[in-house]
């Protein structure tokens, strides 16, 4: 506890709590609408909601005090969207069996070694730019913003700029100030709308169907451990973090069966929200960056006890203000992304695939943009890398000859 009291900061707090903001502005609205499609009861949304508060709280807590890391943990949102469509045609009991499953199959997965053998394995220019592929939508949507509210989000990316000169480390926690006081003052601010209500777990006994399991259980763990573990650790080692994956996707895993029975449909490594706390908006020390983790995991336990509070507050704020904020807090993630993809020139044309697939947003075969940049990149890679070596081979065999 010393350690953690001599190396706080109230940039890292600020970045915990920024991590947080987002991922309940944006990701959670996905886990409603699948809720909705599947007319799930108020008290049954209200624990799912607590469940992956609680669970990406106590995971990202634990595995960033104990690894020294940031590590942000959340829930699945290519798994929540994959709901969307899947939950409506099975019964919740049904559903928590195929959560159980999926959680167990990421578990074997982290436990084998095999992911922390494919993340040695790719290419650093690849996973740079899968990460930035992944958040240059929020950069741009901070622009586009601009045409919705441009009071609001001038004054913030003035702010940003002004703060960013002067005090750095203050920036981002300067544009949410900035942006909710504009806000409040353009009366765009729906507090009305804000309700104060204590969530309350129901537990739900698995069923273990195999229609359920094979629709749903493997497609889970497939687009969470591409969709969210992949980028989640690209993010890591972009921010020069090597740890092994192993005790992450375990943790995660273990919290996801743990919760399951609660409506939770997994837990996993964060990746965008992760950029906000791995970056140097957190704190200019790596090594001391794990607070941000830390405070992030505080936030969330906070948040996840008023499960529909939760919901409420959010949902009181500018959509255009959590765009803003999303994109300008990212933009230290996205410079490095983009660094890390063109630094090798030999790794370029690659990396550039990569990209431009990642940010196109394209889904294929139920697969994300995410998985399909990175296969994308790692053929072009192979391709590029076997052609300049073979022509290396003949012509050193020629001048030999």
């Amino acid at each position: 506890m010393d350690t953690i009291r001599k190396d706080l900061s109230l940039s890292a707090v600020i970045a915990g709590l920024i991590a947080v903001i987002i991922s309940y502005a944006g990701p959670l609205i996905i886990v409603f609408q699948a809720a909705r499609q599947a007319h799930l009861p108020d008290d049954v949304v209200s624990s799912w909601i607590w469940a992956i508060s609680i669970g990406s709280g106590v995971t990202g807590l634990l595995l960033s005090w104990r690894l020294r890391i940031p590590v942000i943990t959340a829930w699945s949102t290519p798994g929540a969207a994959l709901l969307v469509s899947l939950l409506p045609t099975i019964t919740l009991p049904q559903a928590v069996g195929a959560y159980v499953v999926a959680s167990l199959i990421i578990a074997a997965v982290g436990l084998s070694g095999a992911f922390d053998k494919l993340m040695n394995r790719l290419p650093k220019a690849i996973a740079a730019a899968m990460l930035a592929g992944i958040l240059f939508r929020f950069g741009t949507e901070l622009f586009t913003s601009v045409t919705l509210q441009p009071a609001l989000v001038l004054s913030m990316i003035a702010a940003y700029l002004v703060f960013k000169r002067l005090s750095p480390r203050y920036a981002i926690l300067s544009v949410l100030v900035v942006g909710c006081v504009v806000a409040g003052s353009l009366g765009t601010l729906n507090s009305g709308s804000i309700v104060i209500a204590v969530a309350h777990p129901v537990f739900t006994a698995p069923q273990w169907n195999w229609h359920a399991i094979i629709n749903l259980g493997l497609p889970l763990a497939l687009v969470t451990l591409t969709g969210q573990y992949v980028p989640g650790m690209a993010v890591l080692r972009t921010s020069g973090y090597t740890t092994p994956a192993r005790s992450i996707i375990s943790v995660t895993a273990i919290g996801s069966v743990l919760l399951a029975p609660f409506a939770s449909h997994g837990l996993n490594l964060a990746a965008i929200t992760a950029a906000i706390c791995t970056g140097r908006e957190a704190h200019e020390d790596r090594d001391k960056r794990y607070v941000a983790g830390i405070a992030c995991g505080l936030f969330y336990i906070l948040m996840g006890i008023f499960g529909a509070t939760l919901a409420s507050v959010f949902s009181a704020l500018p959509k255009e203000l959590i765009a803003s904020l999303a994109g300008l807090a990212l933009f230290g993630a996205i410079s490095a992304g983009l660094t890390g993809a063109m630094a090798d020139d030999k790794q370029r044309e690659a990396a550039l695939i990569t990209f431009l697939v990642t940010a196109s947003g394209m889904s294929f075969l139920g697969l994300a943009a995410a998985f399909w940049g990175l296969v994308f990149g790692l053929v072009a890679h192979f391709a590029l890398t076997w052609t300049r070596e073979s022509k290396t081979v003949a012509i050193t065999e020629g001048s030999r000859a």
